[in-house]
């Protein structure tokens, strides 16, 4: 019910906009610090994005990002890029030369993920690619390998200075041990970081990027954690692990980076609800800056749990507007433990039916076109950019339901947890908020 303080990293510029969304157009605060090494809030983007459409569509979308840019996120294999070097020596850039474009033309600062490794890395036959083995990871005979591929994209593309290394470890579990190869993964994050410093000592370098997976709290279970817990869960003491043994073994690096969702690994579970789960997030981000001592950055982060068919792109019923509120909640969270970093996973596909996307799809005819996320996202690292110092807000609701508020100087974000009309005081203000209404309020 009360406002917390803290600081949180948030972009430069914002989102929203183009079509006119909340906070479209205006500077950022003054006075605040805008912080390079703190991209803030971005997103991700995914196999599809608005480099390819029709051009009306691809112009609205261009003109959406450009209006204040997020920080973008671009894998260098795999959604959305083609193979880099098919064959040892021999690269193949168009594709990921397209999505760096993109971030250029639109003003982004822009993020590469080394991930994932062109075949002959990982077993398979020079110039092809087979992309149900995208998720292996490269033999370790081939880290060296991998780690001269970071080079080259490094080289290519000096003007990104920020370098995720691997996704959610993919590839690296041992299934005979039960656990993550954490050893395995550390020796070729090792290899990346000296590459990239050696390119530039300017960039700037994360991982693990493992999943902050948990399950239910009080269950019985060999892998929950004793070292975080909360009425959410308890975390995976495998996650854990992969945590403790990189931080106290790699050569260096500028950040720590997870990704993880609020509902539990098995079941997907959110408890006790969808928006008490979040306070995950939260912990989590603490846990993190007090084990390493390092910026937190989240490389995705999930609240929806997935559709029981687990169809691509499918969700269980929620409204737009309850996930909006939840997501609301979720950035609440993150922003006040001090996420240096935190960005969209971007669901883009080129159909009509995109829950949770940015913008409508380009492969449509009015495609581009602004939607919900993109103007939650860029109206919070508007109001909330890096230096934002929260402050307490003296909040209360009608009895039996909740809200969820986070204020600085300048805004108050309000939220309405409840499915039904609430009736709320704010600073002082009464308010009429509709069912998970998020609400901006201007100080």
């Amino acid at each position: 019910m009360l406002g917390t303080c803290g600081a949180v990293a948030l972009a430069a510029l914002s989102l929203a906009a183009a079509s006119g969304g909340a906070g479209g157009g205006r500077l950022p605060k003054a006075g605040r610090r805008q912080e390079d090494v703190r991209p803030g809030w971005g997103f991700t983007h995914t196999q599809y994005s608005a480099d390819h459409g029709t051009p009306e569509a691809t112009y609205r979308a261009g003109a959406l990002l450009s209006a204040r840019s997020l920080p973008q996120n671009q894998h260098i294999m795999g959604w959305g890029a083609e193979n880099p070097e098919p064959a040892p020596g021999r690269y193949d850039f168009q594709a990921l030369d397209e999505r760096v474009a993109l971030m250029r033309a639109t003003g982004a600062t822009p993020v590469l993920t080394l991930c994932g490794a062109p075949d002959w890395m990982k077993g398979g036959r020079k110039r092809r690619t087979d992309w149900s083995r995208l998720e292996a990871a490269p033999d370790r005979r081939h880290y060296g390998d991998f780690a001269r591929l970071a080079g080259t994209v490094a080289r290519r593309y000096p003007d990104v200075k920020h370098f995720l290394v691997w996704n959610e470890l993919k590839g690296f579990y041992d299934e005979g041990r039960r656990r993550w190869d954490y050893e395995g993964y550390t020796e070729l994050y090792n290899l990346v970081h000296a590459e990239l410093k050696r390119q530039s000592p300017g960039n700037l370098v994360g991982g693990p990027y493992v999943v902050a997976d948990h399950d239910p709290p009080a269950v019985d279970r060999e892998d929950r954690s004793p070292e975080l817990r909360g009425p959410w869960g308890e975390l995976d003491q495998r996650s854990a692990d992969v945590v403790h043994y990189w931080n106290a073994h790699k050569s260096g690096a500028d950040f720590v980076v997870v990704d993880g969702s609020s509902y539990t690994r098995e079941g997907h579970r959110a408890i006790p609800d969808e928006f008490a789960a979040t306070e995950k997030f939260a912990d989590v981000t603490r846990w993190l800056r007090s084990v390493t001592g390092l910026p937190v950055w989240w490389a995705e982060w999930y609240v929806e749990p997935p559709a029981r068919d687990d169809r691509p792109g499918g969700r269980d019923g929620w409204s737009e507007q309850h996930r909006i509120a939840v997501h609301a909640v979720a950035m609440m969270r993150l922003a006040a433990s001090g996420a240096a970093a935190a960005l969209y996973w971007n669901p883009q596909r080129t159909g009509d039916d995109c829950p949770g996307c940015l913008w409508r799809s380009t492969h449509l005819p009015d495609g581009g076109r602004e939607l919900p996320m993109a103007r939650l996202l860029g109206r919070f690292a508007h109001e909330f950019p890096p230096g934002s110092a929260f402050r307490p807000v003296a909040a209360t609701a009608e009895q039996g339901t909740r809200i969820q508020v986070l204020a600085d100087d300048a805004a108050v974000l309000v939220v309405n947890t409840e499915s039904r009309r609430v009736t709320a005081r704010v600073d002082g203000q009464v308010l009429s908020l509709a069912p998970y209404e998020v609400r901006w309020i201007s100080c």
